[in-house]
């Protein structure tokens, strides 16, 4: 029982109790120390294998544990190889000695491009809204060093300089110098990880203005540069073989004669526009499913294809193919687009030896998911696809990313300048596989042999059996009291948190539940467990947020995180948590158990 004071404001009771270990943590130690209540080194690795699940783990691992410990000059390591109750439970609420995934790379890095889900931004020029921000390089360096791998540039000219700009077509937004986000991008491409960066291009140059980006690319880059020797390019070389190098990825310019002549049209035009913060801290996951609206009908089923566009490409200025600059067509290493009028079916057909790129926008990958899934499917086994965010989200919003990675697409393209849980979803699948920006995508998304048979192309919509139970205790929270000086919430008391954990998935898989609220402690422990049967574990995101209950106003934010399923250890582990931009907290943090069955 805790003691308490009185506020001299109110009547309501305040809990001061010191943070203390849960229940489960006093059993464990119990079983894995010696009579004395000191843990050994040796029982400490017990405790590491048989209940951590980490079966490789040494006694040198157990050691340095310790170690650590004393380096910081934590009291409860009374003796040189033994830790006492209180040390065991810092050791175990420590995110850094006992975290909730893996920081290293450990996917395959050897197979193509096409086999990976890469970490990609939208328009990553624009520091806000799409009609009306500034454009800079300043979002550039932040998303590289966030870890995104895809950066995104519309080009076109300047014809005051006969120069090339960076910018938002057709809109009110200023523009930044092609050469100033190109020298930041080879200053910031490899600060968070070292496997390749890949520039999407949007071109709206002349032929000589084609040359003269090139020149910029080729000399700013220099052999960073990677661009294959052949124009046909059978199979994507690997991330492996490919660290430290730039690639770019456009049309080939022929292909950007016949293009949109309307502002943002196509892609849900009649919808009506909604801000992404309809909550304080954002919009919930939407659900996705077959009662998509069919916008933009058309003789096929599927619809037509719209160009490889953001959202509003505009009349391109490239002339024939007698007038493309060569040295700018050369440096193209993934090609991408299709014409206009080509059905969405037929525009991702397997078509022969040559990989390509599809751009799809999300109303466009809704349609033909419906229709043919398997075949979306088959064709990002060798090519990549690419999904953007619709037209009206001129706000800068985001969409939900499930859809799209389930049907295998490698770039699903997000506006990193926000936040929402759209946002926050993408960071969090990104944190796998040491948050390198590829995740080798599921072995059920890749060539199986069969590319001509539909019975062994995984199937998006087809009902699947549970395949592993994911079970989740929230124990307790602890540094809201350091990171906000008990100022963020109610100035008279302390907060009532509550915790939301959930899945994003494939709809069988998708759900969210909470537990209780817990009232005026800045050291909540609710003790509550939750069990989420799953049919798809390798595309699913476990979902955690905090929040302070107000009974009078909307509930107050109080942190968040995302973490891939695949990627979770088991046992007693450490989550920390991020604010609202998917930063991380200082000390904010949450103390779970993760199990399988």
């Amino acid at each position: 029982m805790g003691s308490y004071r009185v506020c001299v404001c109110f009547t309501r009771k305040f809990k001061s109790d010191a943070l203390s270990p849960p229940g489960d943590v006093k059993d464990l130690f119990n079983k894995y120390s010696e009579s004395g209540g000191q843990m050994t080194v040796r029982n400490l690795h017990r405790f590491l294998v048989e209940v951590q699940g980490q079966t490789d783990a040494t006694e040198k691992d157990a050691e340095h544990v310790l170690e650590v410990l004393r380096q910081r000059r934590h009291m409860s390591v009374f003796q040189r190889h033994s830790l006492n109750l209180d040390g065991f439970f810092h050791f175990l609420f420590s995110d850094d000695l006992n975290p909730v995934i893996d920081s290293k790379v450990h996917h395959d890095m050897t197979a193509p491009l096409s086999h990976y889900f890469i970490y990609t931004g939208h328009n990553s020029y624009l520091t806000g809204n799409q009609l009306s921000s500034d454009c800079s390089d300043a979002p550039i360096i932040k998303a590289l060093n966030r870890g995104v791998r895809v950066i995104e540039l519309d080009i076109w000219p300047n014809s005051a300089k006969d120069d090339v700009l960076v910018l938002h077509g057709r809109t009110l937004t200023s523009p930044v110098e092609f050469i100033k986000c190109i020298r930041s991008i080879k200053e910031h491409a490899f600060v968070a990880s070292q496997y390749p960066v890949i520039i999407t291009l949007e071109d709206h140059l002349t032929r000589d203005l084609q040359a003269k980006a090139a020149e910029t690319i080729t000399k700013t880059f220099g052999e960073l540069l990677y661009y294959p020797k052949s124009e046909v390019l059978e199979e994507f070389p690997s991330p492996e073989s490919l660290k430290g190098r730039i690639i770019i990825s456009t049309k080939p310019p022929k292909e950007y004669l016949e293009t949109k002549t309307t502002e943002l049209q196509g892609d849900g035009d009649k919808e009506k526009l909604k801000t992404p913060d309809e909550e304080p801290w954002g919009d919930d996951i939407p659900d996705y499913g077959p009662d998509v609206p069919n916008e933009r009908e058309s003789a096929d089923p599927a619809g037509p294809i719209e160009e490889d566009s953001g959202d509003d490409e505009g009349i391109s200025q490239v002339n024939p193919d007698k007038d493309v600059a060569p040295e700018y067509k050369r440096l193209i290493t993934i090609r991408a687009g299709k014409p206009k009028g080509v059905s969405l079916k037929d525009s991702i057909r397997v078509d022969g030896k040559q990989v390509k790129r599809v751009s799809l926008s999300e109303p466009q990958l809704q349609k033909v998911a419906r229709s043919h899934p398997t075949h979306v499917v088959r064709f990002t086994h060798n090519n990549f696809l690419r999904i953007y965010p619709k037209g009206t989200r001129i706000d800068s919003s985001n969409y939900n990313p499930l859809l799209a990675w389930t049907h295998g697409a490698q770039m699903v393209a997000f506006n990193m300048q926000g936040y929402g849980r759209q946002l926050w979803l993408v960071h969090g699948f990104f944190r796998a596989n040491g948050g390198c920006g590829y995740v080798k995508k599921p072995d059920f998304l890749l060539p199986n042999g069969s590319e001509n048979d539909d019975q062994h192309i995984f199937d998006p919509k087809a009902p699947r059996p549970v395949k592993t139970t994911l079970k989740v205790k929230i124990y307790m929270g602890d540094g809201w009291n350091q990171e906000f000086k008990k100022t963020h919430f109610d100035t008279y008391s302390p907060p009532d948190f509550y915790t939301r954990v959930g899945i994003a998935g494939v709809p069988a898989d998708t759900i969210m539940k909470r537990t209780r609220a817990i009232e005026d402690d800045w050291f909540p422990c609710w003790n509550e467990e939750f069990v989420f049967p799953l049919t798809v574990p390798e595309l699913a995101v476990l979902r955690v947020e905090v929040h302070e209950y107000d009974m009078s106003e909307k509930d107050d934010f109080g942190g968040q995180t995302c973490v891939p399923v695949a990627e979770l250890k088991s046992g007693i582990r450490t989550i920390p948590l991020c604010n609202k931009k998917g930063e991380k907290y200082k000390s904010v943090r949450l103390l779970v158990r993760i199990d399988f069955y």
